[in-house]
């Protein structure tokens, strides 16, 4: 595929899941503003040099931003996908520290529960990478990141 060839057509399956990973991220980015603000507080690990609320409030913001990227930006949906892809990896500390901690939130109050959260969040960069067809297609922004494979 050359660098400079577009994206294939998302098929009706990879709209739908990029859809809804779209509306589940833009649940968790309300929650983070709102009513889960205090259980979001307490997966921030302990060692991240910056206020916890503020934590919370910005990863909210970002996952607002990346709900609305996925569901109205189609047409940069394999830039989007790599974009979501790596947020969720930048938040897997989080739910490291959770586990790691033992804190309970989010009904998680058994180690066994949080141990199985942690093998949720690769479903999730799967997820963002399958749905906006970033993996199938990331040689289309082979022109954007000078050559990258």
């Amino acid at each position: 595929m050359s660098g400079t060839s577009a994206p294939l057509r998302s098929s009706l399956p990879r709209t739908v899941a990029r859809v809804a990973l779209g509306l589940l991220l833009l649940v968790a980015g309300i929650g983070h503003l709102t009513f889960g603000r205090e259980e979001f507080t307490a997966q921030v690990p302990d060692w991240l040099p910056a206020a916890d609320d503020l934590v919370v409030v910005g990863s909210g913001v970002v996952e607002v931003a990346l709900a609305a990227s996925l569901i109205a930006l189609p047409r940069q949906r394999v830039a989007v996908g790599w974009i979501v892809a790596a947020f969720f990896v930048a938040i897997f500390p989080g739910n490291i520290s959770q586990y790691v901690n033992q804190v309970d939130a989010f009904g998680l109050t058994s180690d066994g529960a949080r141990a199985g959260r942690l093998f949720f969040q690769p479903l999730l960069v799967v997820w963002a990478l399958w749905s906006t067809g970033a993996w199938r297609d990331r040689g289309t922004l082979r022109s954007v990141v000078g050559g990258w494979r």
